[in-house]
């Protein structure tokens, strides 16, 4: 989306942090976005949601990729070029997601 992001993030050791996390990826990406132009990326803050079974987090999924078809900026998820996981395929989420 050209003007906020959805992320879906899964802490997977009890050390994890959702606020150093968050952080973190603010800090990198509006450094990396600041070297191409002037300007913040980031405001302050964010919104967060703890997900808590199978069900809900497949309705992110789908709700996460359906986003930019919403919002009239693709006609399908997949041609959206800023969709996508480091653990799955747009396609294994689309099926995932069409099943659950």
């Amino acid at each position: 989306m050209p003007d906020h992001a959805h992320l879906l993030v899964e802490g997977t050791t009890p050390g994890s942090d959702l606020p150093r996390f968050v952080s973190s990826f603010k800090q990198k990406s509006g450094f990396a976005f600041a070297r191409q132009r002037p300007g913040r990326l980031w405001q302050i803050g964010y919104h967060d949601r703890i997900l808590r079974n199978d069900e809900t987090t497949l309705a992110v999924v789908r709700y996460i990729l359906e986003n930019p078809v919403r919002a009239g900026l693709v006609a399908r998820f997949s041609d959206y070029r800023y969709s996508g996981s480091d653990r799955y395929s747009l396609e294994e989420l689309a099926a995932s997601c069409s099943q659950g």
